[in-house]
């Protein structure tokens, strides 16, 4: 197999690793309801725990950052073995993301990504991970609201990423991934805009 080819071999599974939504699982494995069908329609660890169960949403949050780590640390360690390390990682970040937005296993409708790309940084450099998490709790600490808080932490991490790393493909990869997150991130974009977007606790 050449290059190209296991490159987008190593794509494309991570895409289908990013398909896996821990939302569904974790619900199917507590009883609850389908997360597309309750609260924000969003399959995300924040509208799994409006059912009350914390523990589904700790599963739902630890499994979707876990597959986002998993799948570019693996691209990274197979991709070096065909000397393209770099840019099997960022593949992988991107199409992992891609396939939590839009997963094959669940008819294309995903979350938002929150987690999926925390796991991501954290998989591409433990400081710059570490510097994204920082954005984010003092975001959240500050202004009480979730999205805002993932929106400046997803804008932040891009240059967060050159200035750590360098002019690197998984650096590039995070300005898709941030710009993706956004776009998720639409409706609760225009409720801050207009004041309605709730805070912690609403």
């Amino acid at each position: 197999m050449n290059t190209s080819l296991a490159t987008l071999a190593v794509v494309a599974g991570a895409y289908l690793v990013g398909s896996v939504s821990f939302a569904v699982v974790a619900s199917k494995l507590f009883g609850l309801p389908d997360p597309h069908s309750y609260g924000s329609g969003n399959p995300g660890a924040t509208n799994v725990l409006r059912t009350g169960n914390k523990a589904a949403a700790a599963l739902t949050l630890a499994g979707d950052a876990a597959k986002g780590a998993l799948a570019v640390w693996a691209a990274g360690r197979l991709g070096a073995s065909w000397g393209e390390p770099a840019l099997a990682a960022a593949g992988a970040a991107i199409a992992v993301f891609l396939g939590h937005l839009y997963p094959l296993f669940h008819g294309f409708s995903g979350g938002k990504g929150v987690a999926t790309a925390a796991g991501v940084a954290f998989a591409i450099a433990g400081q710059l991970g570490a510097a994204v998490l920082v954005v984010w709790i003092a975001f959240a600490a500050l202004f009480r609201m979730a999205s805002l808080a993932s929106l400046a932490a997803a804008l932040a991490a891009p240059p967060l990423a050159f200035y750590l790393l360098g002019n690197v493909p998984q650096a590039w990869a995070l300005v898709p991934i941030a710009l993706l997150m956004c776009w998720r991130h639409r409706a609760n974009i225009q409720r801050l805009a207009t004041g309605k977007e709730p805070k912690f606790g609403a």
